[in-house]
């Protein structure tokens, strides 16, 4: 499919509206336009090939990204506009610094919450409940599309992902599916409500979309992920999890911990609708509580043993008493230290390359040709088709900034391709890049592909349930 979707990018590149650019220049028809897009087209093909090579998918990215600017930067210091270009990166760098520190933060309390063993627990409970593992994939699936809705779709992909790799711990194969299944979900999810994706928010923003109308993309979006997921159900074993043998304990903080990652959240939905505000404000503030809350627990942690070590020689409770030993303060850096930085560095190289592709104007391009040439209800299926391969988010930004003169309908249908097209392949959003990192080994770029036709099937019935539901939104302008 990426193959496909790049011979589709470079036949547009002879198309008549070539001239059209996003930056001062016009790039798109230069031998440093073809150069930029050849270098993003083999750095995609080593991530595609990340399970045979066995190299971190960071490494061609970060290549191409530096590559691609550098072009740009001389291609612009040779026409005199240096400062155009410098513009131009330092804006697709604030972009990718706004998501960097949230995905910080998100993993800092996923692996905080690890380390106080909420999902040992947790695992421990959904064994002793015996659910099975078909169970645990649709249980996992259900909650990750309805808590997208609220919260942010990366953010629950991973807390979901977290579940999955204890409950089902070296179970390879069921995890990499539960992972496929988690993203769908969570794509799914957060294209009915302004608050689930970026992309829905920039379009809520803009004045496309009210508020209310955007809840007729739930029964869509919930196709988009029942579909694909009931195939993928059949191929599950229905067997349950190996039996625990130890007594899981929480470790001490570990409930005030999830309340303030719940608190973190909410304040995070909160800055952007209330304050109008990056939601990342509120995703540093609550690193900033945890940070507080860890030097309590330190400074805390001797007087607290001391209490417990006499309650447990009182009621004689020697196991819980053994247990103190191993008790070991409560570090916040080392938590963030333990954050997938592949992840995080693979997610730099794909926003800065892609935002020289924009730069470039191949975006632009790209968004004039289909609107300009097509019927809008195909330029926007193809659009999220190709936003498995281009980050959502600059496709998006290329279709407001054009402002086409669309119906509502038109509109919901972008807000919905744009959002369930990058489940097509892990890298095409942000829930599956962080997946690719937190269930490395689990869930690569061929694990999701194996599954992209039937995910296909799910984006093309939720495409045509939309257009049969609201075809009234069609008659009505955005």
């Amino acid at each position: 499919m990426p193959g496909l979707l790049v011979l589709g990018l470079m036949a547009l590149l002879a198309a008549p509206l070539a001239q059209a650019a996003a930056g001062p220049l016009a790039l798109t028809s230069s031998l440093y336009g073809f150069s930029a897009v050849t270098l993003f087209i083999l750095a995609y093909a080593l991530v595609m090939a990340e399970e045979q090579l066995h190299m971190r998918k960071s490494k061609p990215v970060l290549i191409a990204a530096g590559l691609i600017w550098t072009l740009i930067g001389w291609v612009y210091v040779q026409a005199g506009l240096p400062d155009a270009a410098e513009e131009a990166f330092r804006e697709t760098l604030l972009e990718y610094s706004e998501l960097l520190l949230f995905l910080l933060v998100a993993m800092t309390y996923i692996n905080a919450m690890e380390e106080r063993r909420v999902f040992d627990a947790l695992r421990s409970w959904m064994v002793r409940k015996g659910f099975s593992y078909r169970s645990l994939f649709w249980i996992t699936g259900i909650l990750a599309f309805g808590i997208s809705a609220i919260a942010n779709n990366l953010t629950t992909a991973m807390l979901m992902c977290a579940v999955v790799l204890k409950v089902a711990e070296g179970d390879k194969r069921f995890i990499g599916l539960c992972c496929v299944n988690i993203v769908i979900a969570s794509n799914a999810g957060g294209t009915f409500s302004p608050f689930g994706d970026i992309t829905t928010l920039m379009v809520w923003q803009a004045g496309m979309v009210e508020f209310n109308q955007f809840f007729a993309l739930l029964v869509p979006a919930l196709v988009n992920y029942l579909l694909p997921a009931l195939i993928m159900s059949v191929f599950i074993k229905n067997r349950k999890p190996d039996s625990l043998e130890e007594n899981v304990w929480l470790k001490r903080g570990a409930r005030r911990i999830i309340a303030l990652f719940l608190f973190t959240v909410a304040n995070a939905v909160a800055c952007h609708t209330l304050l109008n505000l990056p939601p990342v404000l509120g995703m540093m503030t609550g690193l900033g509580l945890l940070q507080f809350f860890g030097y309590y627990l330190r400074r805390s942690l001797p007087m607290s043993l001391e209490r417990k070590r006499t309650r447990y020689t009182q009621r004689g409770d020697w196991k819980k008493l053994e247990q103190l030993g191993s008790v070991v303060p409560f570090d916040v850096f080392t938590r963030i230290a333990r954050s997938e930085w592949d992840t995080l560095l693979f997610f730099y190289g794909v926003v800065m390359s892609v935002g020289g592709l924009g730069f470039m104007g191949y975006l632009a391009l790209l968004s004039e040709t289909l609107y300009t040439g097509w019927d809008p209800i195909w330029a926007n299926i193809v659009l999220g088709v190709i936003s498995a391969v281009v980050d959502n988010i600059p496709v998006m930004f290329a279709v407001l900034s054009m402002e086409p003169d669309m119906s509502l309908g038109n509109w919901l249908l972008i807000t919905l391709t744009a959002g369930v097209g990058g489940s097509l392949l892990s890298v095409g959003s942000a829930a599956g890049v962080a997946l690719m990192g937190q269930a490395r080994g689990n869930y690569t770029f061929a694990t999701h592909l194996r599954w992209a036709p039937v995910i296909g099937l799910g984006y093309a019935a939720s495409i045509a349930v939309h257009l049969w539901m609201n075809a009234e939104g069609f008659q009505l302008l955005g």
